[in-house]
């Protein structure tokens, strides 16, 4: 390589990493913006310049205000917590039960199945949202947790990216433990499951962050204030203290504490996760 050509590659990298560098930037200042104005007295939240270390502190007022004010922050934190925990557990449930049915047992029709079942994923969520409102109201689930956790349980993209990972396992580790005698119960939970967390952890991770941003679901299907979770409980709080940014921000930092530590203990998790789907999909 002649050195124009080593010289190119340097100024080809430089200005690549500039152009990151900025866009990483664009994403990443807002969010220093929201955690500096969440610590300031309201009158410097839109001071200019900004100062993005408070000369006047104002942390515990405003934090106390928002989680033990007359605004009940914490109840819908709970219930956050409670329907993103039991949906997650129970979406990775029973998309590893389906995805061990459609790549390790042999019946009739399971390839035609499979191929009608991923073809839903074509269908946008919002064309069967009557549907699904008029079958939970009809069970009585409607304006319960309970009706909001079942609807989430289920997720064609969780039981595909299951099915790729688990067709990939060699059959002769379940055939052999067929000749020792264990069933599909057996080897399903003692053979495939522990193989499989790689991409277990990433679909959890993928579904605990969506159900914890999820805004659509319980705006249509809870009606009491007291089951609001936190995306509903931020749009209210946003209409009763729409003057009080510093406040807003507070909520907001707080929203997204559980994103963050999920993200930075999962990021790995959910790349390779990614790279499946891309790959083998």
């Amino acid at each position: 390589m002649t050195n124009k050509a080593v010289i190119r590659k340097k100024i080809i990298r430089i200005v690549a990493t500039l152009v990151l560098g900025i866009m990483a930037l664009t994403m990443v200042l807002p969010l220093l913006w929201m955690i500096s104005a969440s610590m300031k007295v309201e009158a410097d939240v839109f001071k200019y310049p900004v100062e993005w270390i408070p000369k006047r502190f104002n942390v515990i007022a405003n934090y106390k205000e928002v989680w033990s004010g007359r605004y009940n922050f914490g109840i819908f934190y709970l219930n956050s917590i409670k329907v993103t925990l039991l949906t997650t557990f129970l979406q990775v449930l029973i998309s590893a039960m389906g995805a061990y049915a459609f790549s390790k047992i042999e019946f009739k029709f399971r390839d035609g199945l499979f191929l009608l079942y991923i073809s839903m994923m074509m269908i946008p969520d919002q064309v069967t949202i009557i549907p699904k409102f008029m079958i939970f109201r009809s069970l009585k689930l409607f304006d319960k947790h309970l009706g909001l956790i079942l609807l989430g349980s289920f997720s064609i993209y969780g039981m595909f990216l299951l099915k790729q990972f688990m067709t990939a396992i060699p059959t002769a580790l379940s055939e052999s433990a067929k000749i020792d005698g264990a069933g599909h119960g057996r080897i399903f939970l003692r053979i495939i499951l522990p193989v499989t967390k790689p991409a277990l952890a990433t679909l959890a991770m993928l579904k605990f962050v969506w159900t914890w941003n999820d805004y659509q679901n319980p705006l249509i299907f809870l009606k009491t204030e007291k089951l609001y979770t936190i995306p509903l409980g931020m749009t209210k709080f946003m209409t009763e203290y729409t003057s009080f940014y510093s406040l807003i921000m507070v909520a907001a930092v707080c929203a997204i504490i559980p994103l963050l530590i999920v993200f930075l203990f999962g990021q790995k998790y959910i790349m390779d996760g990614m790279m499946v789907g891309a790959v083998k999909g």
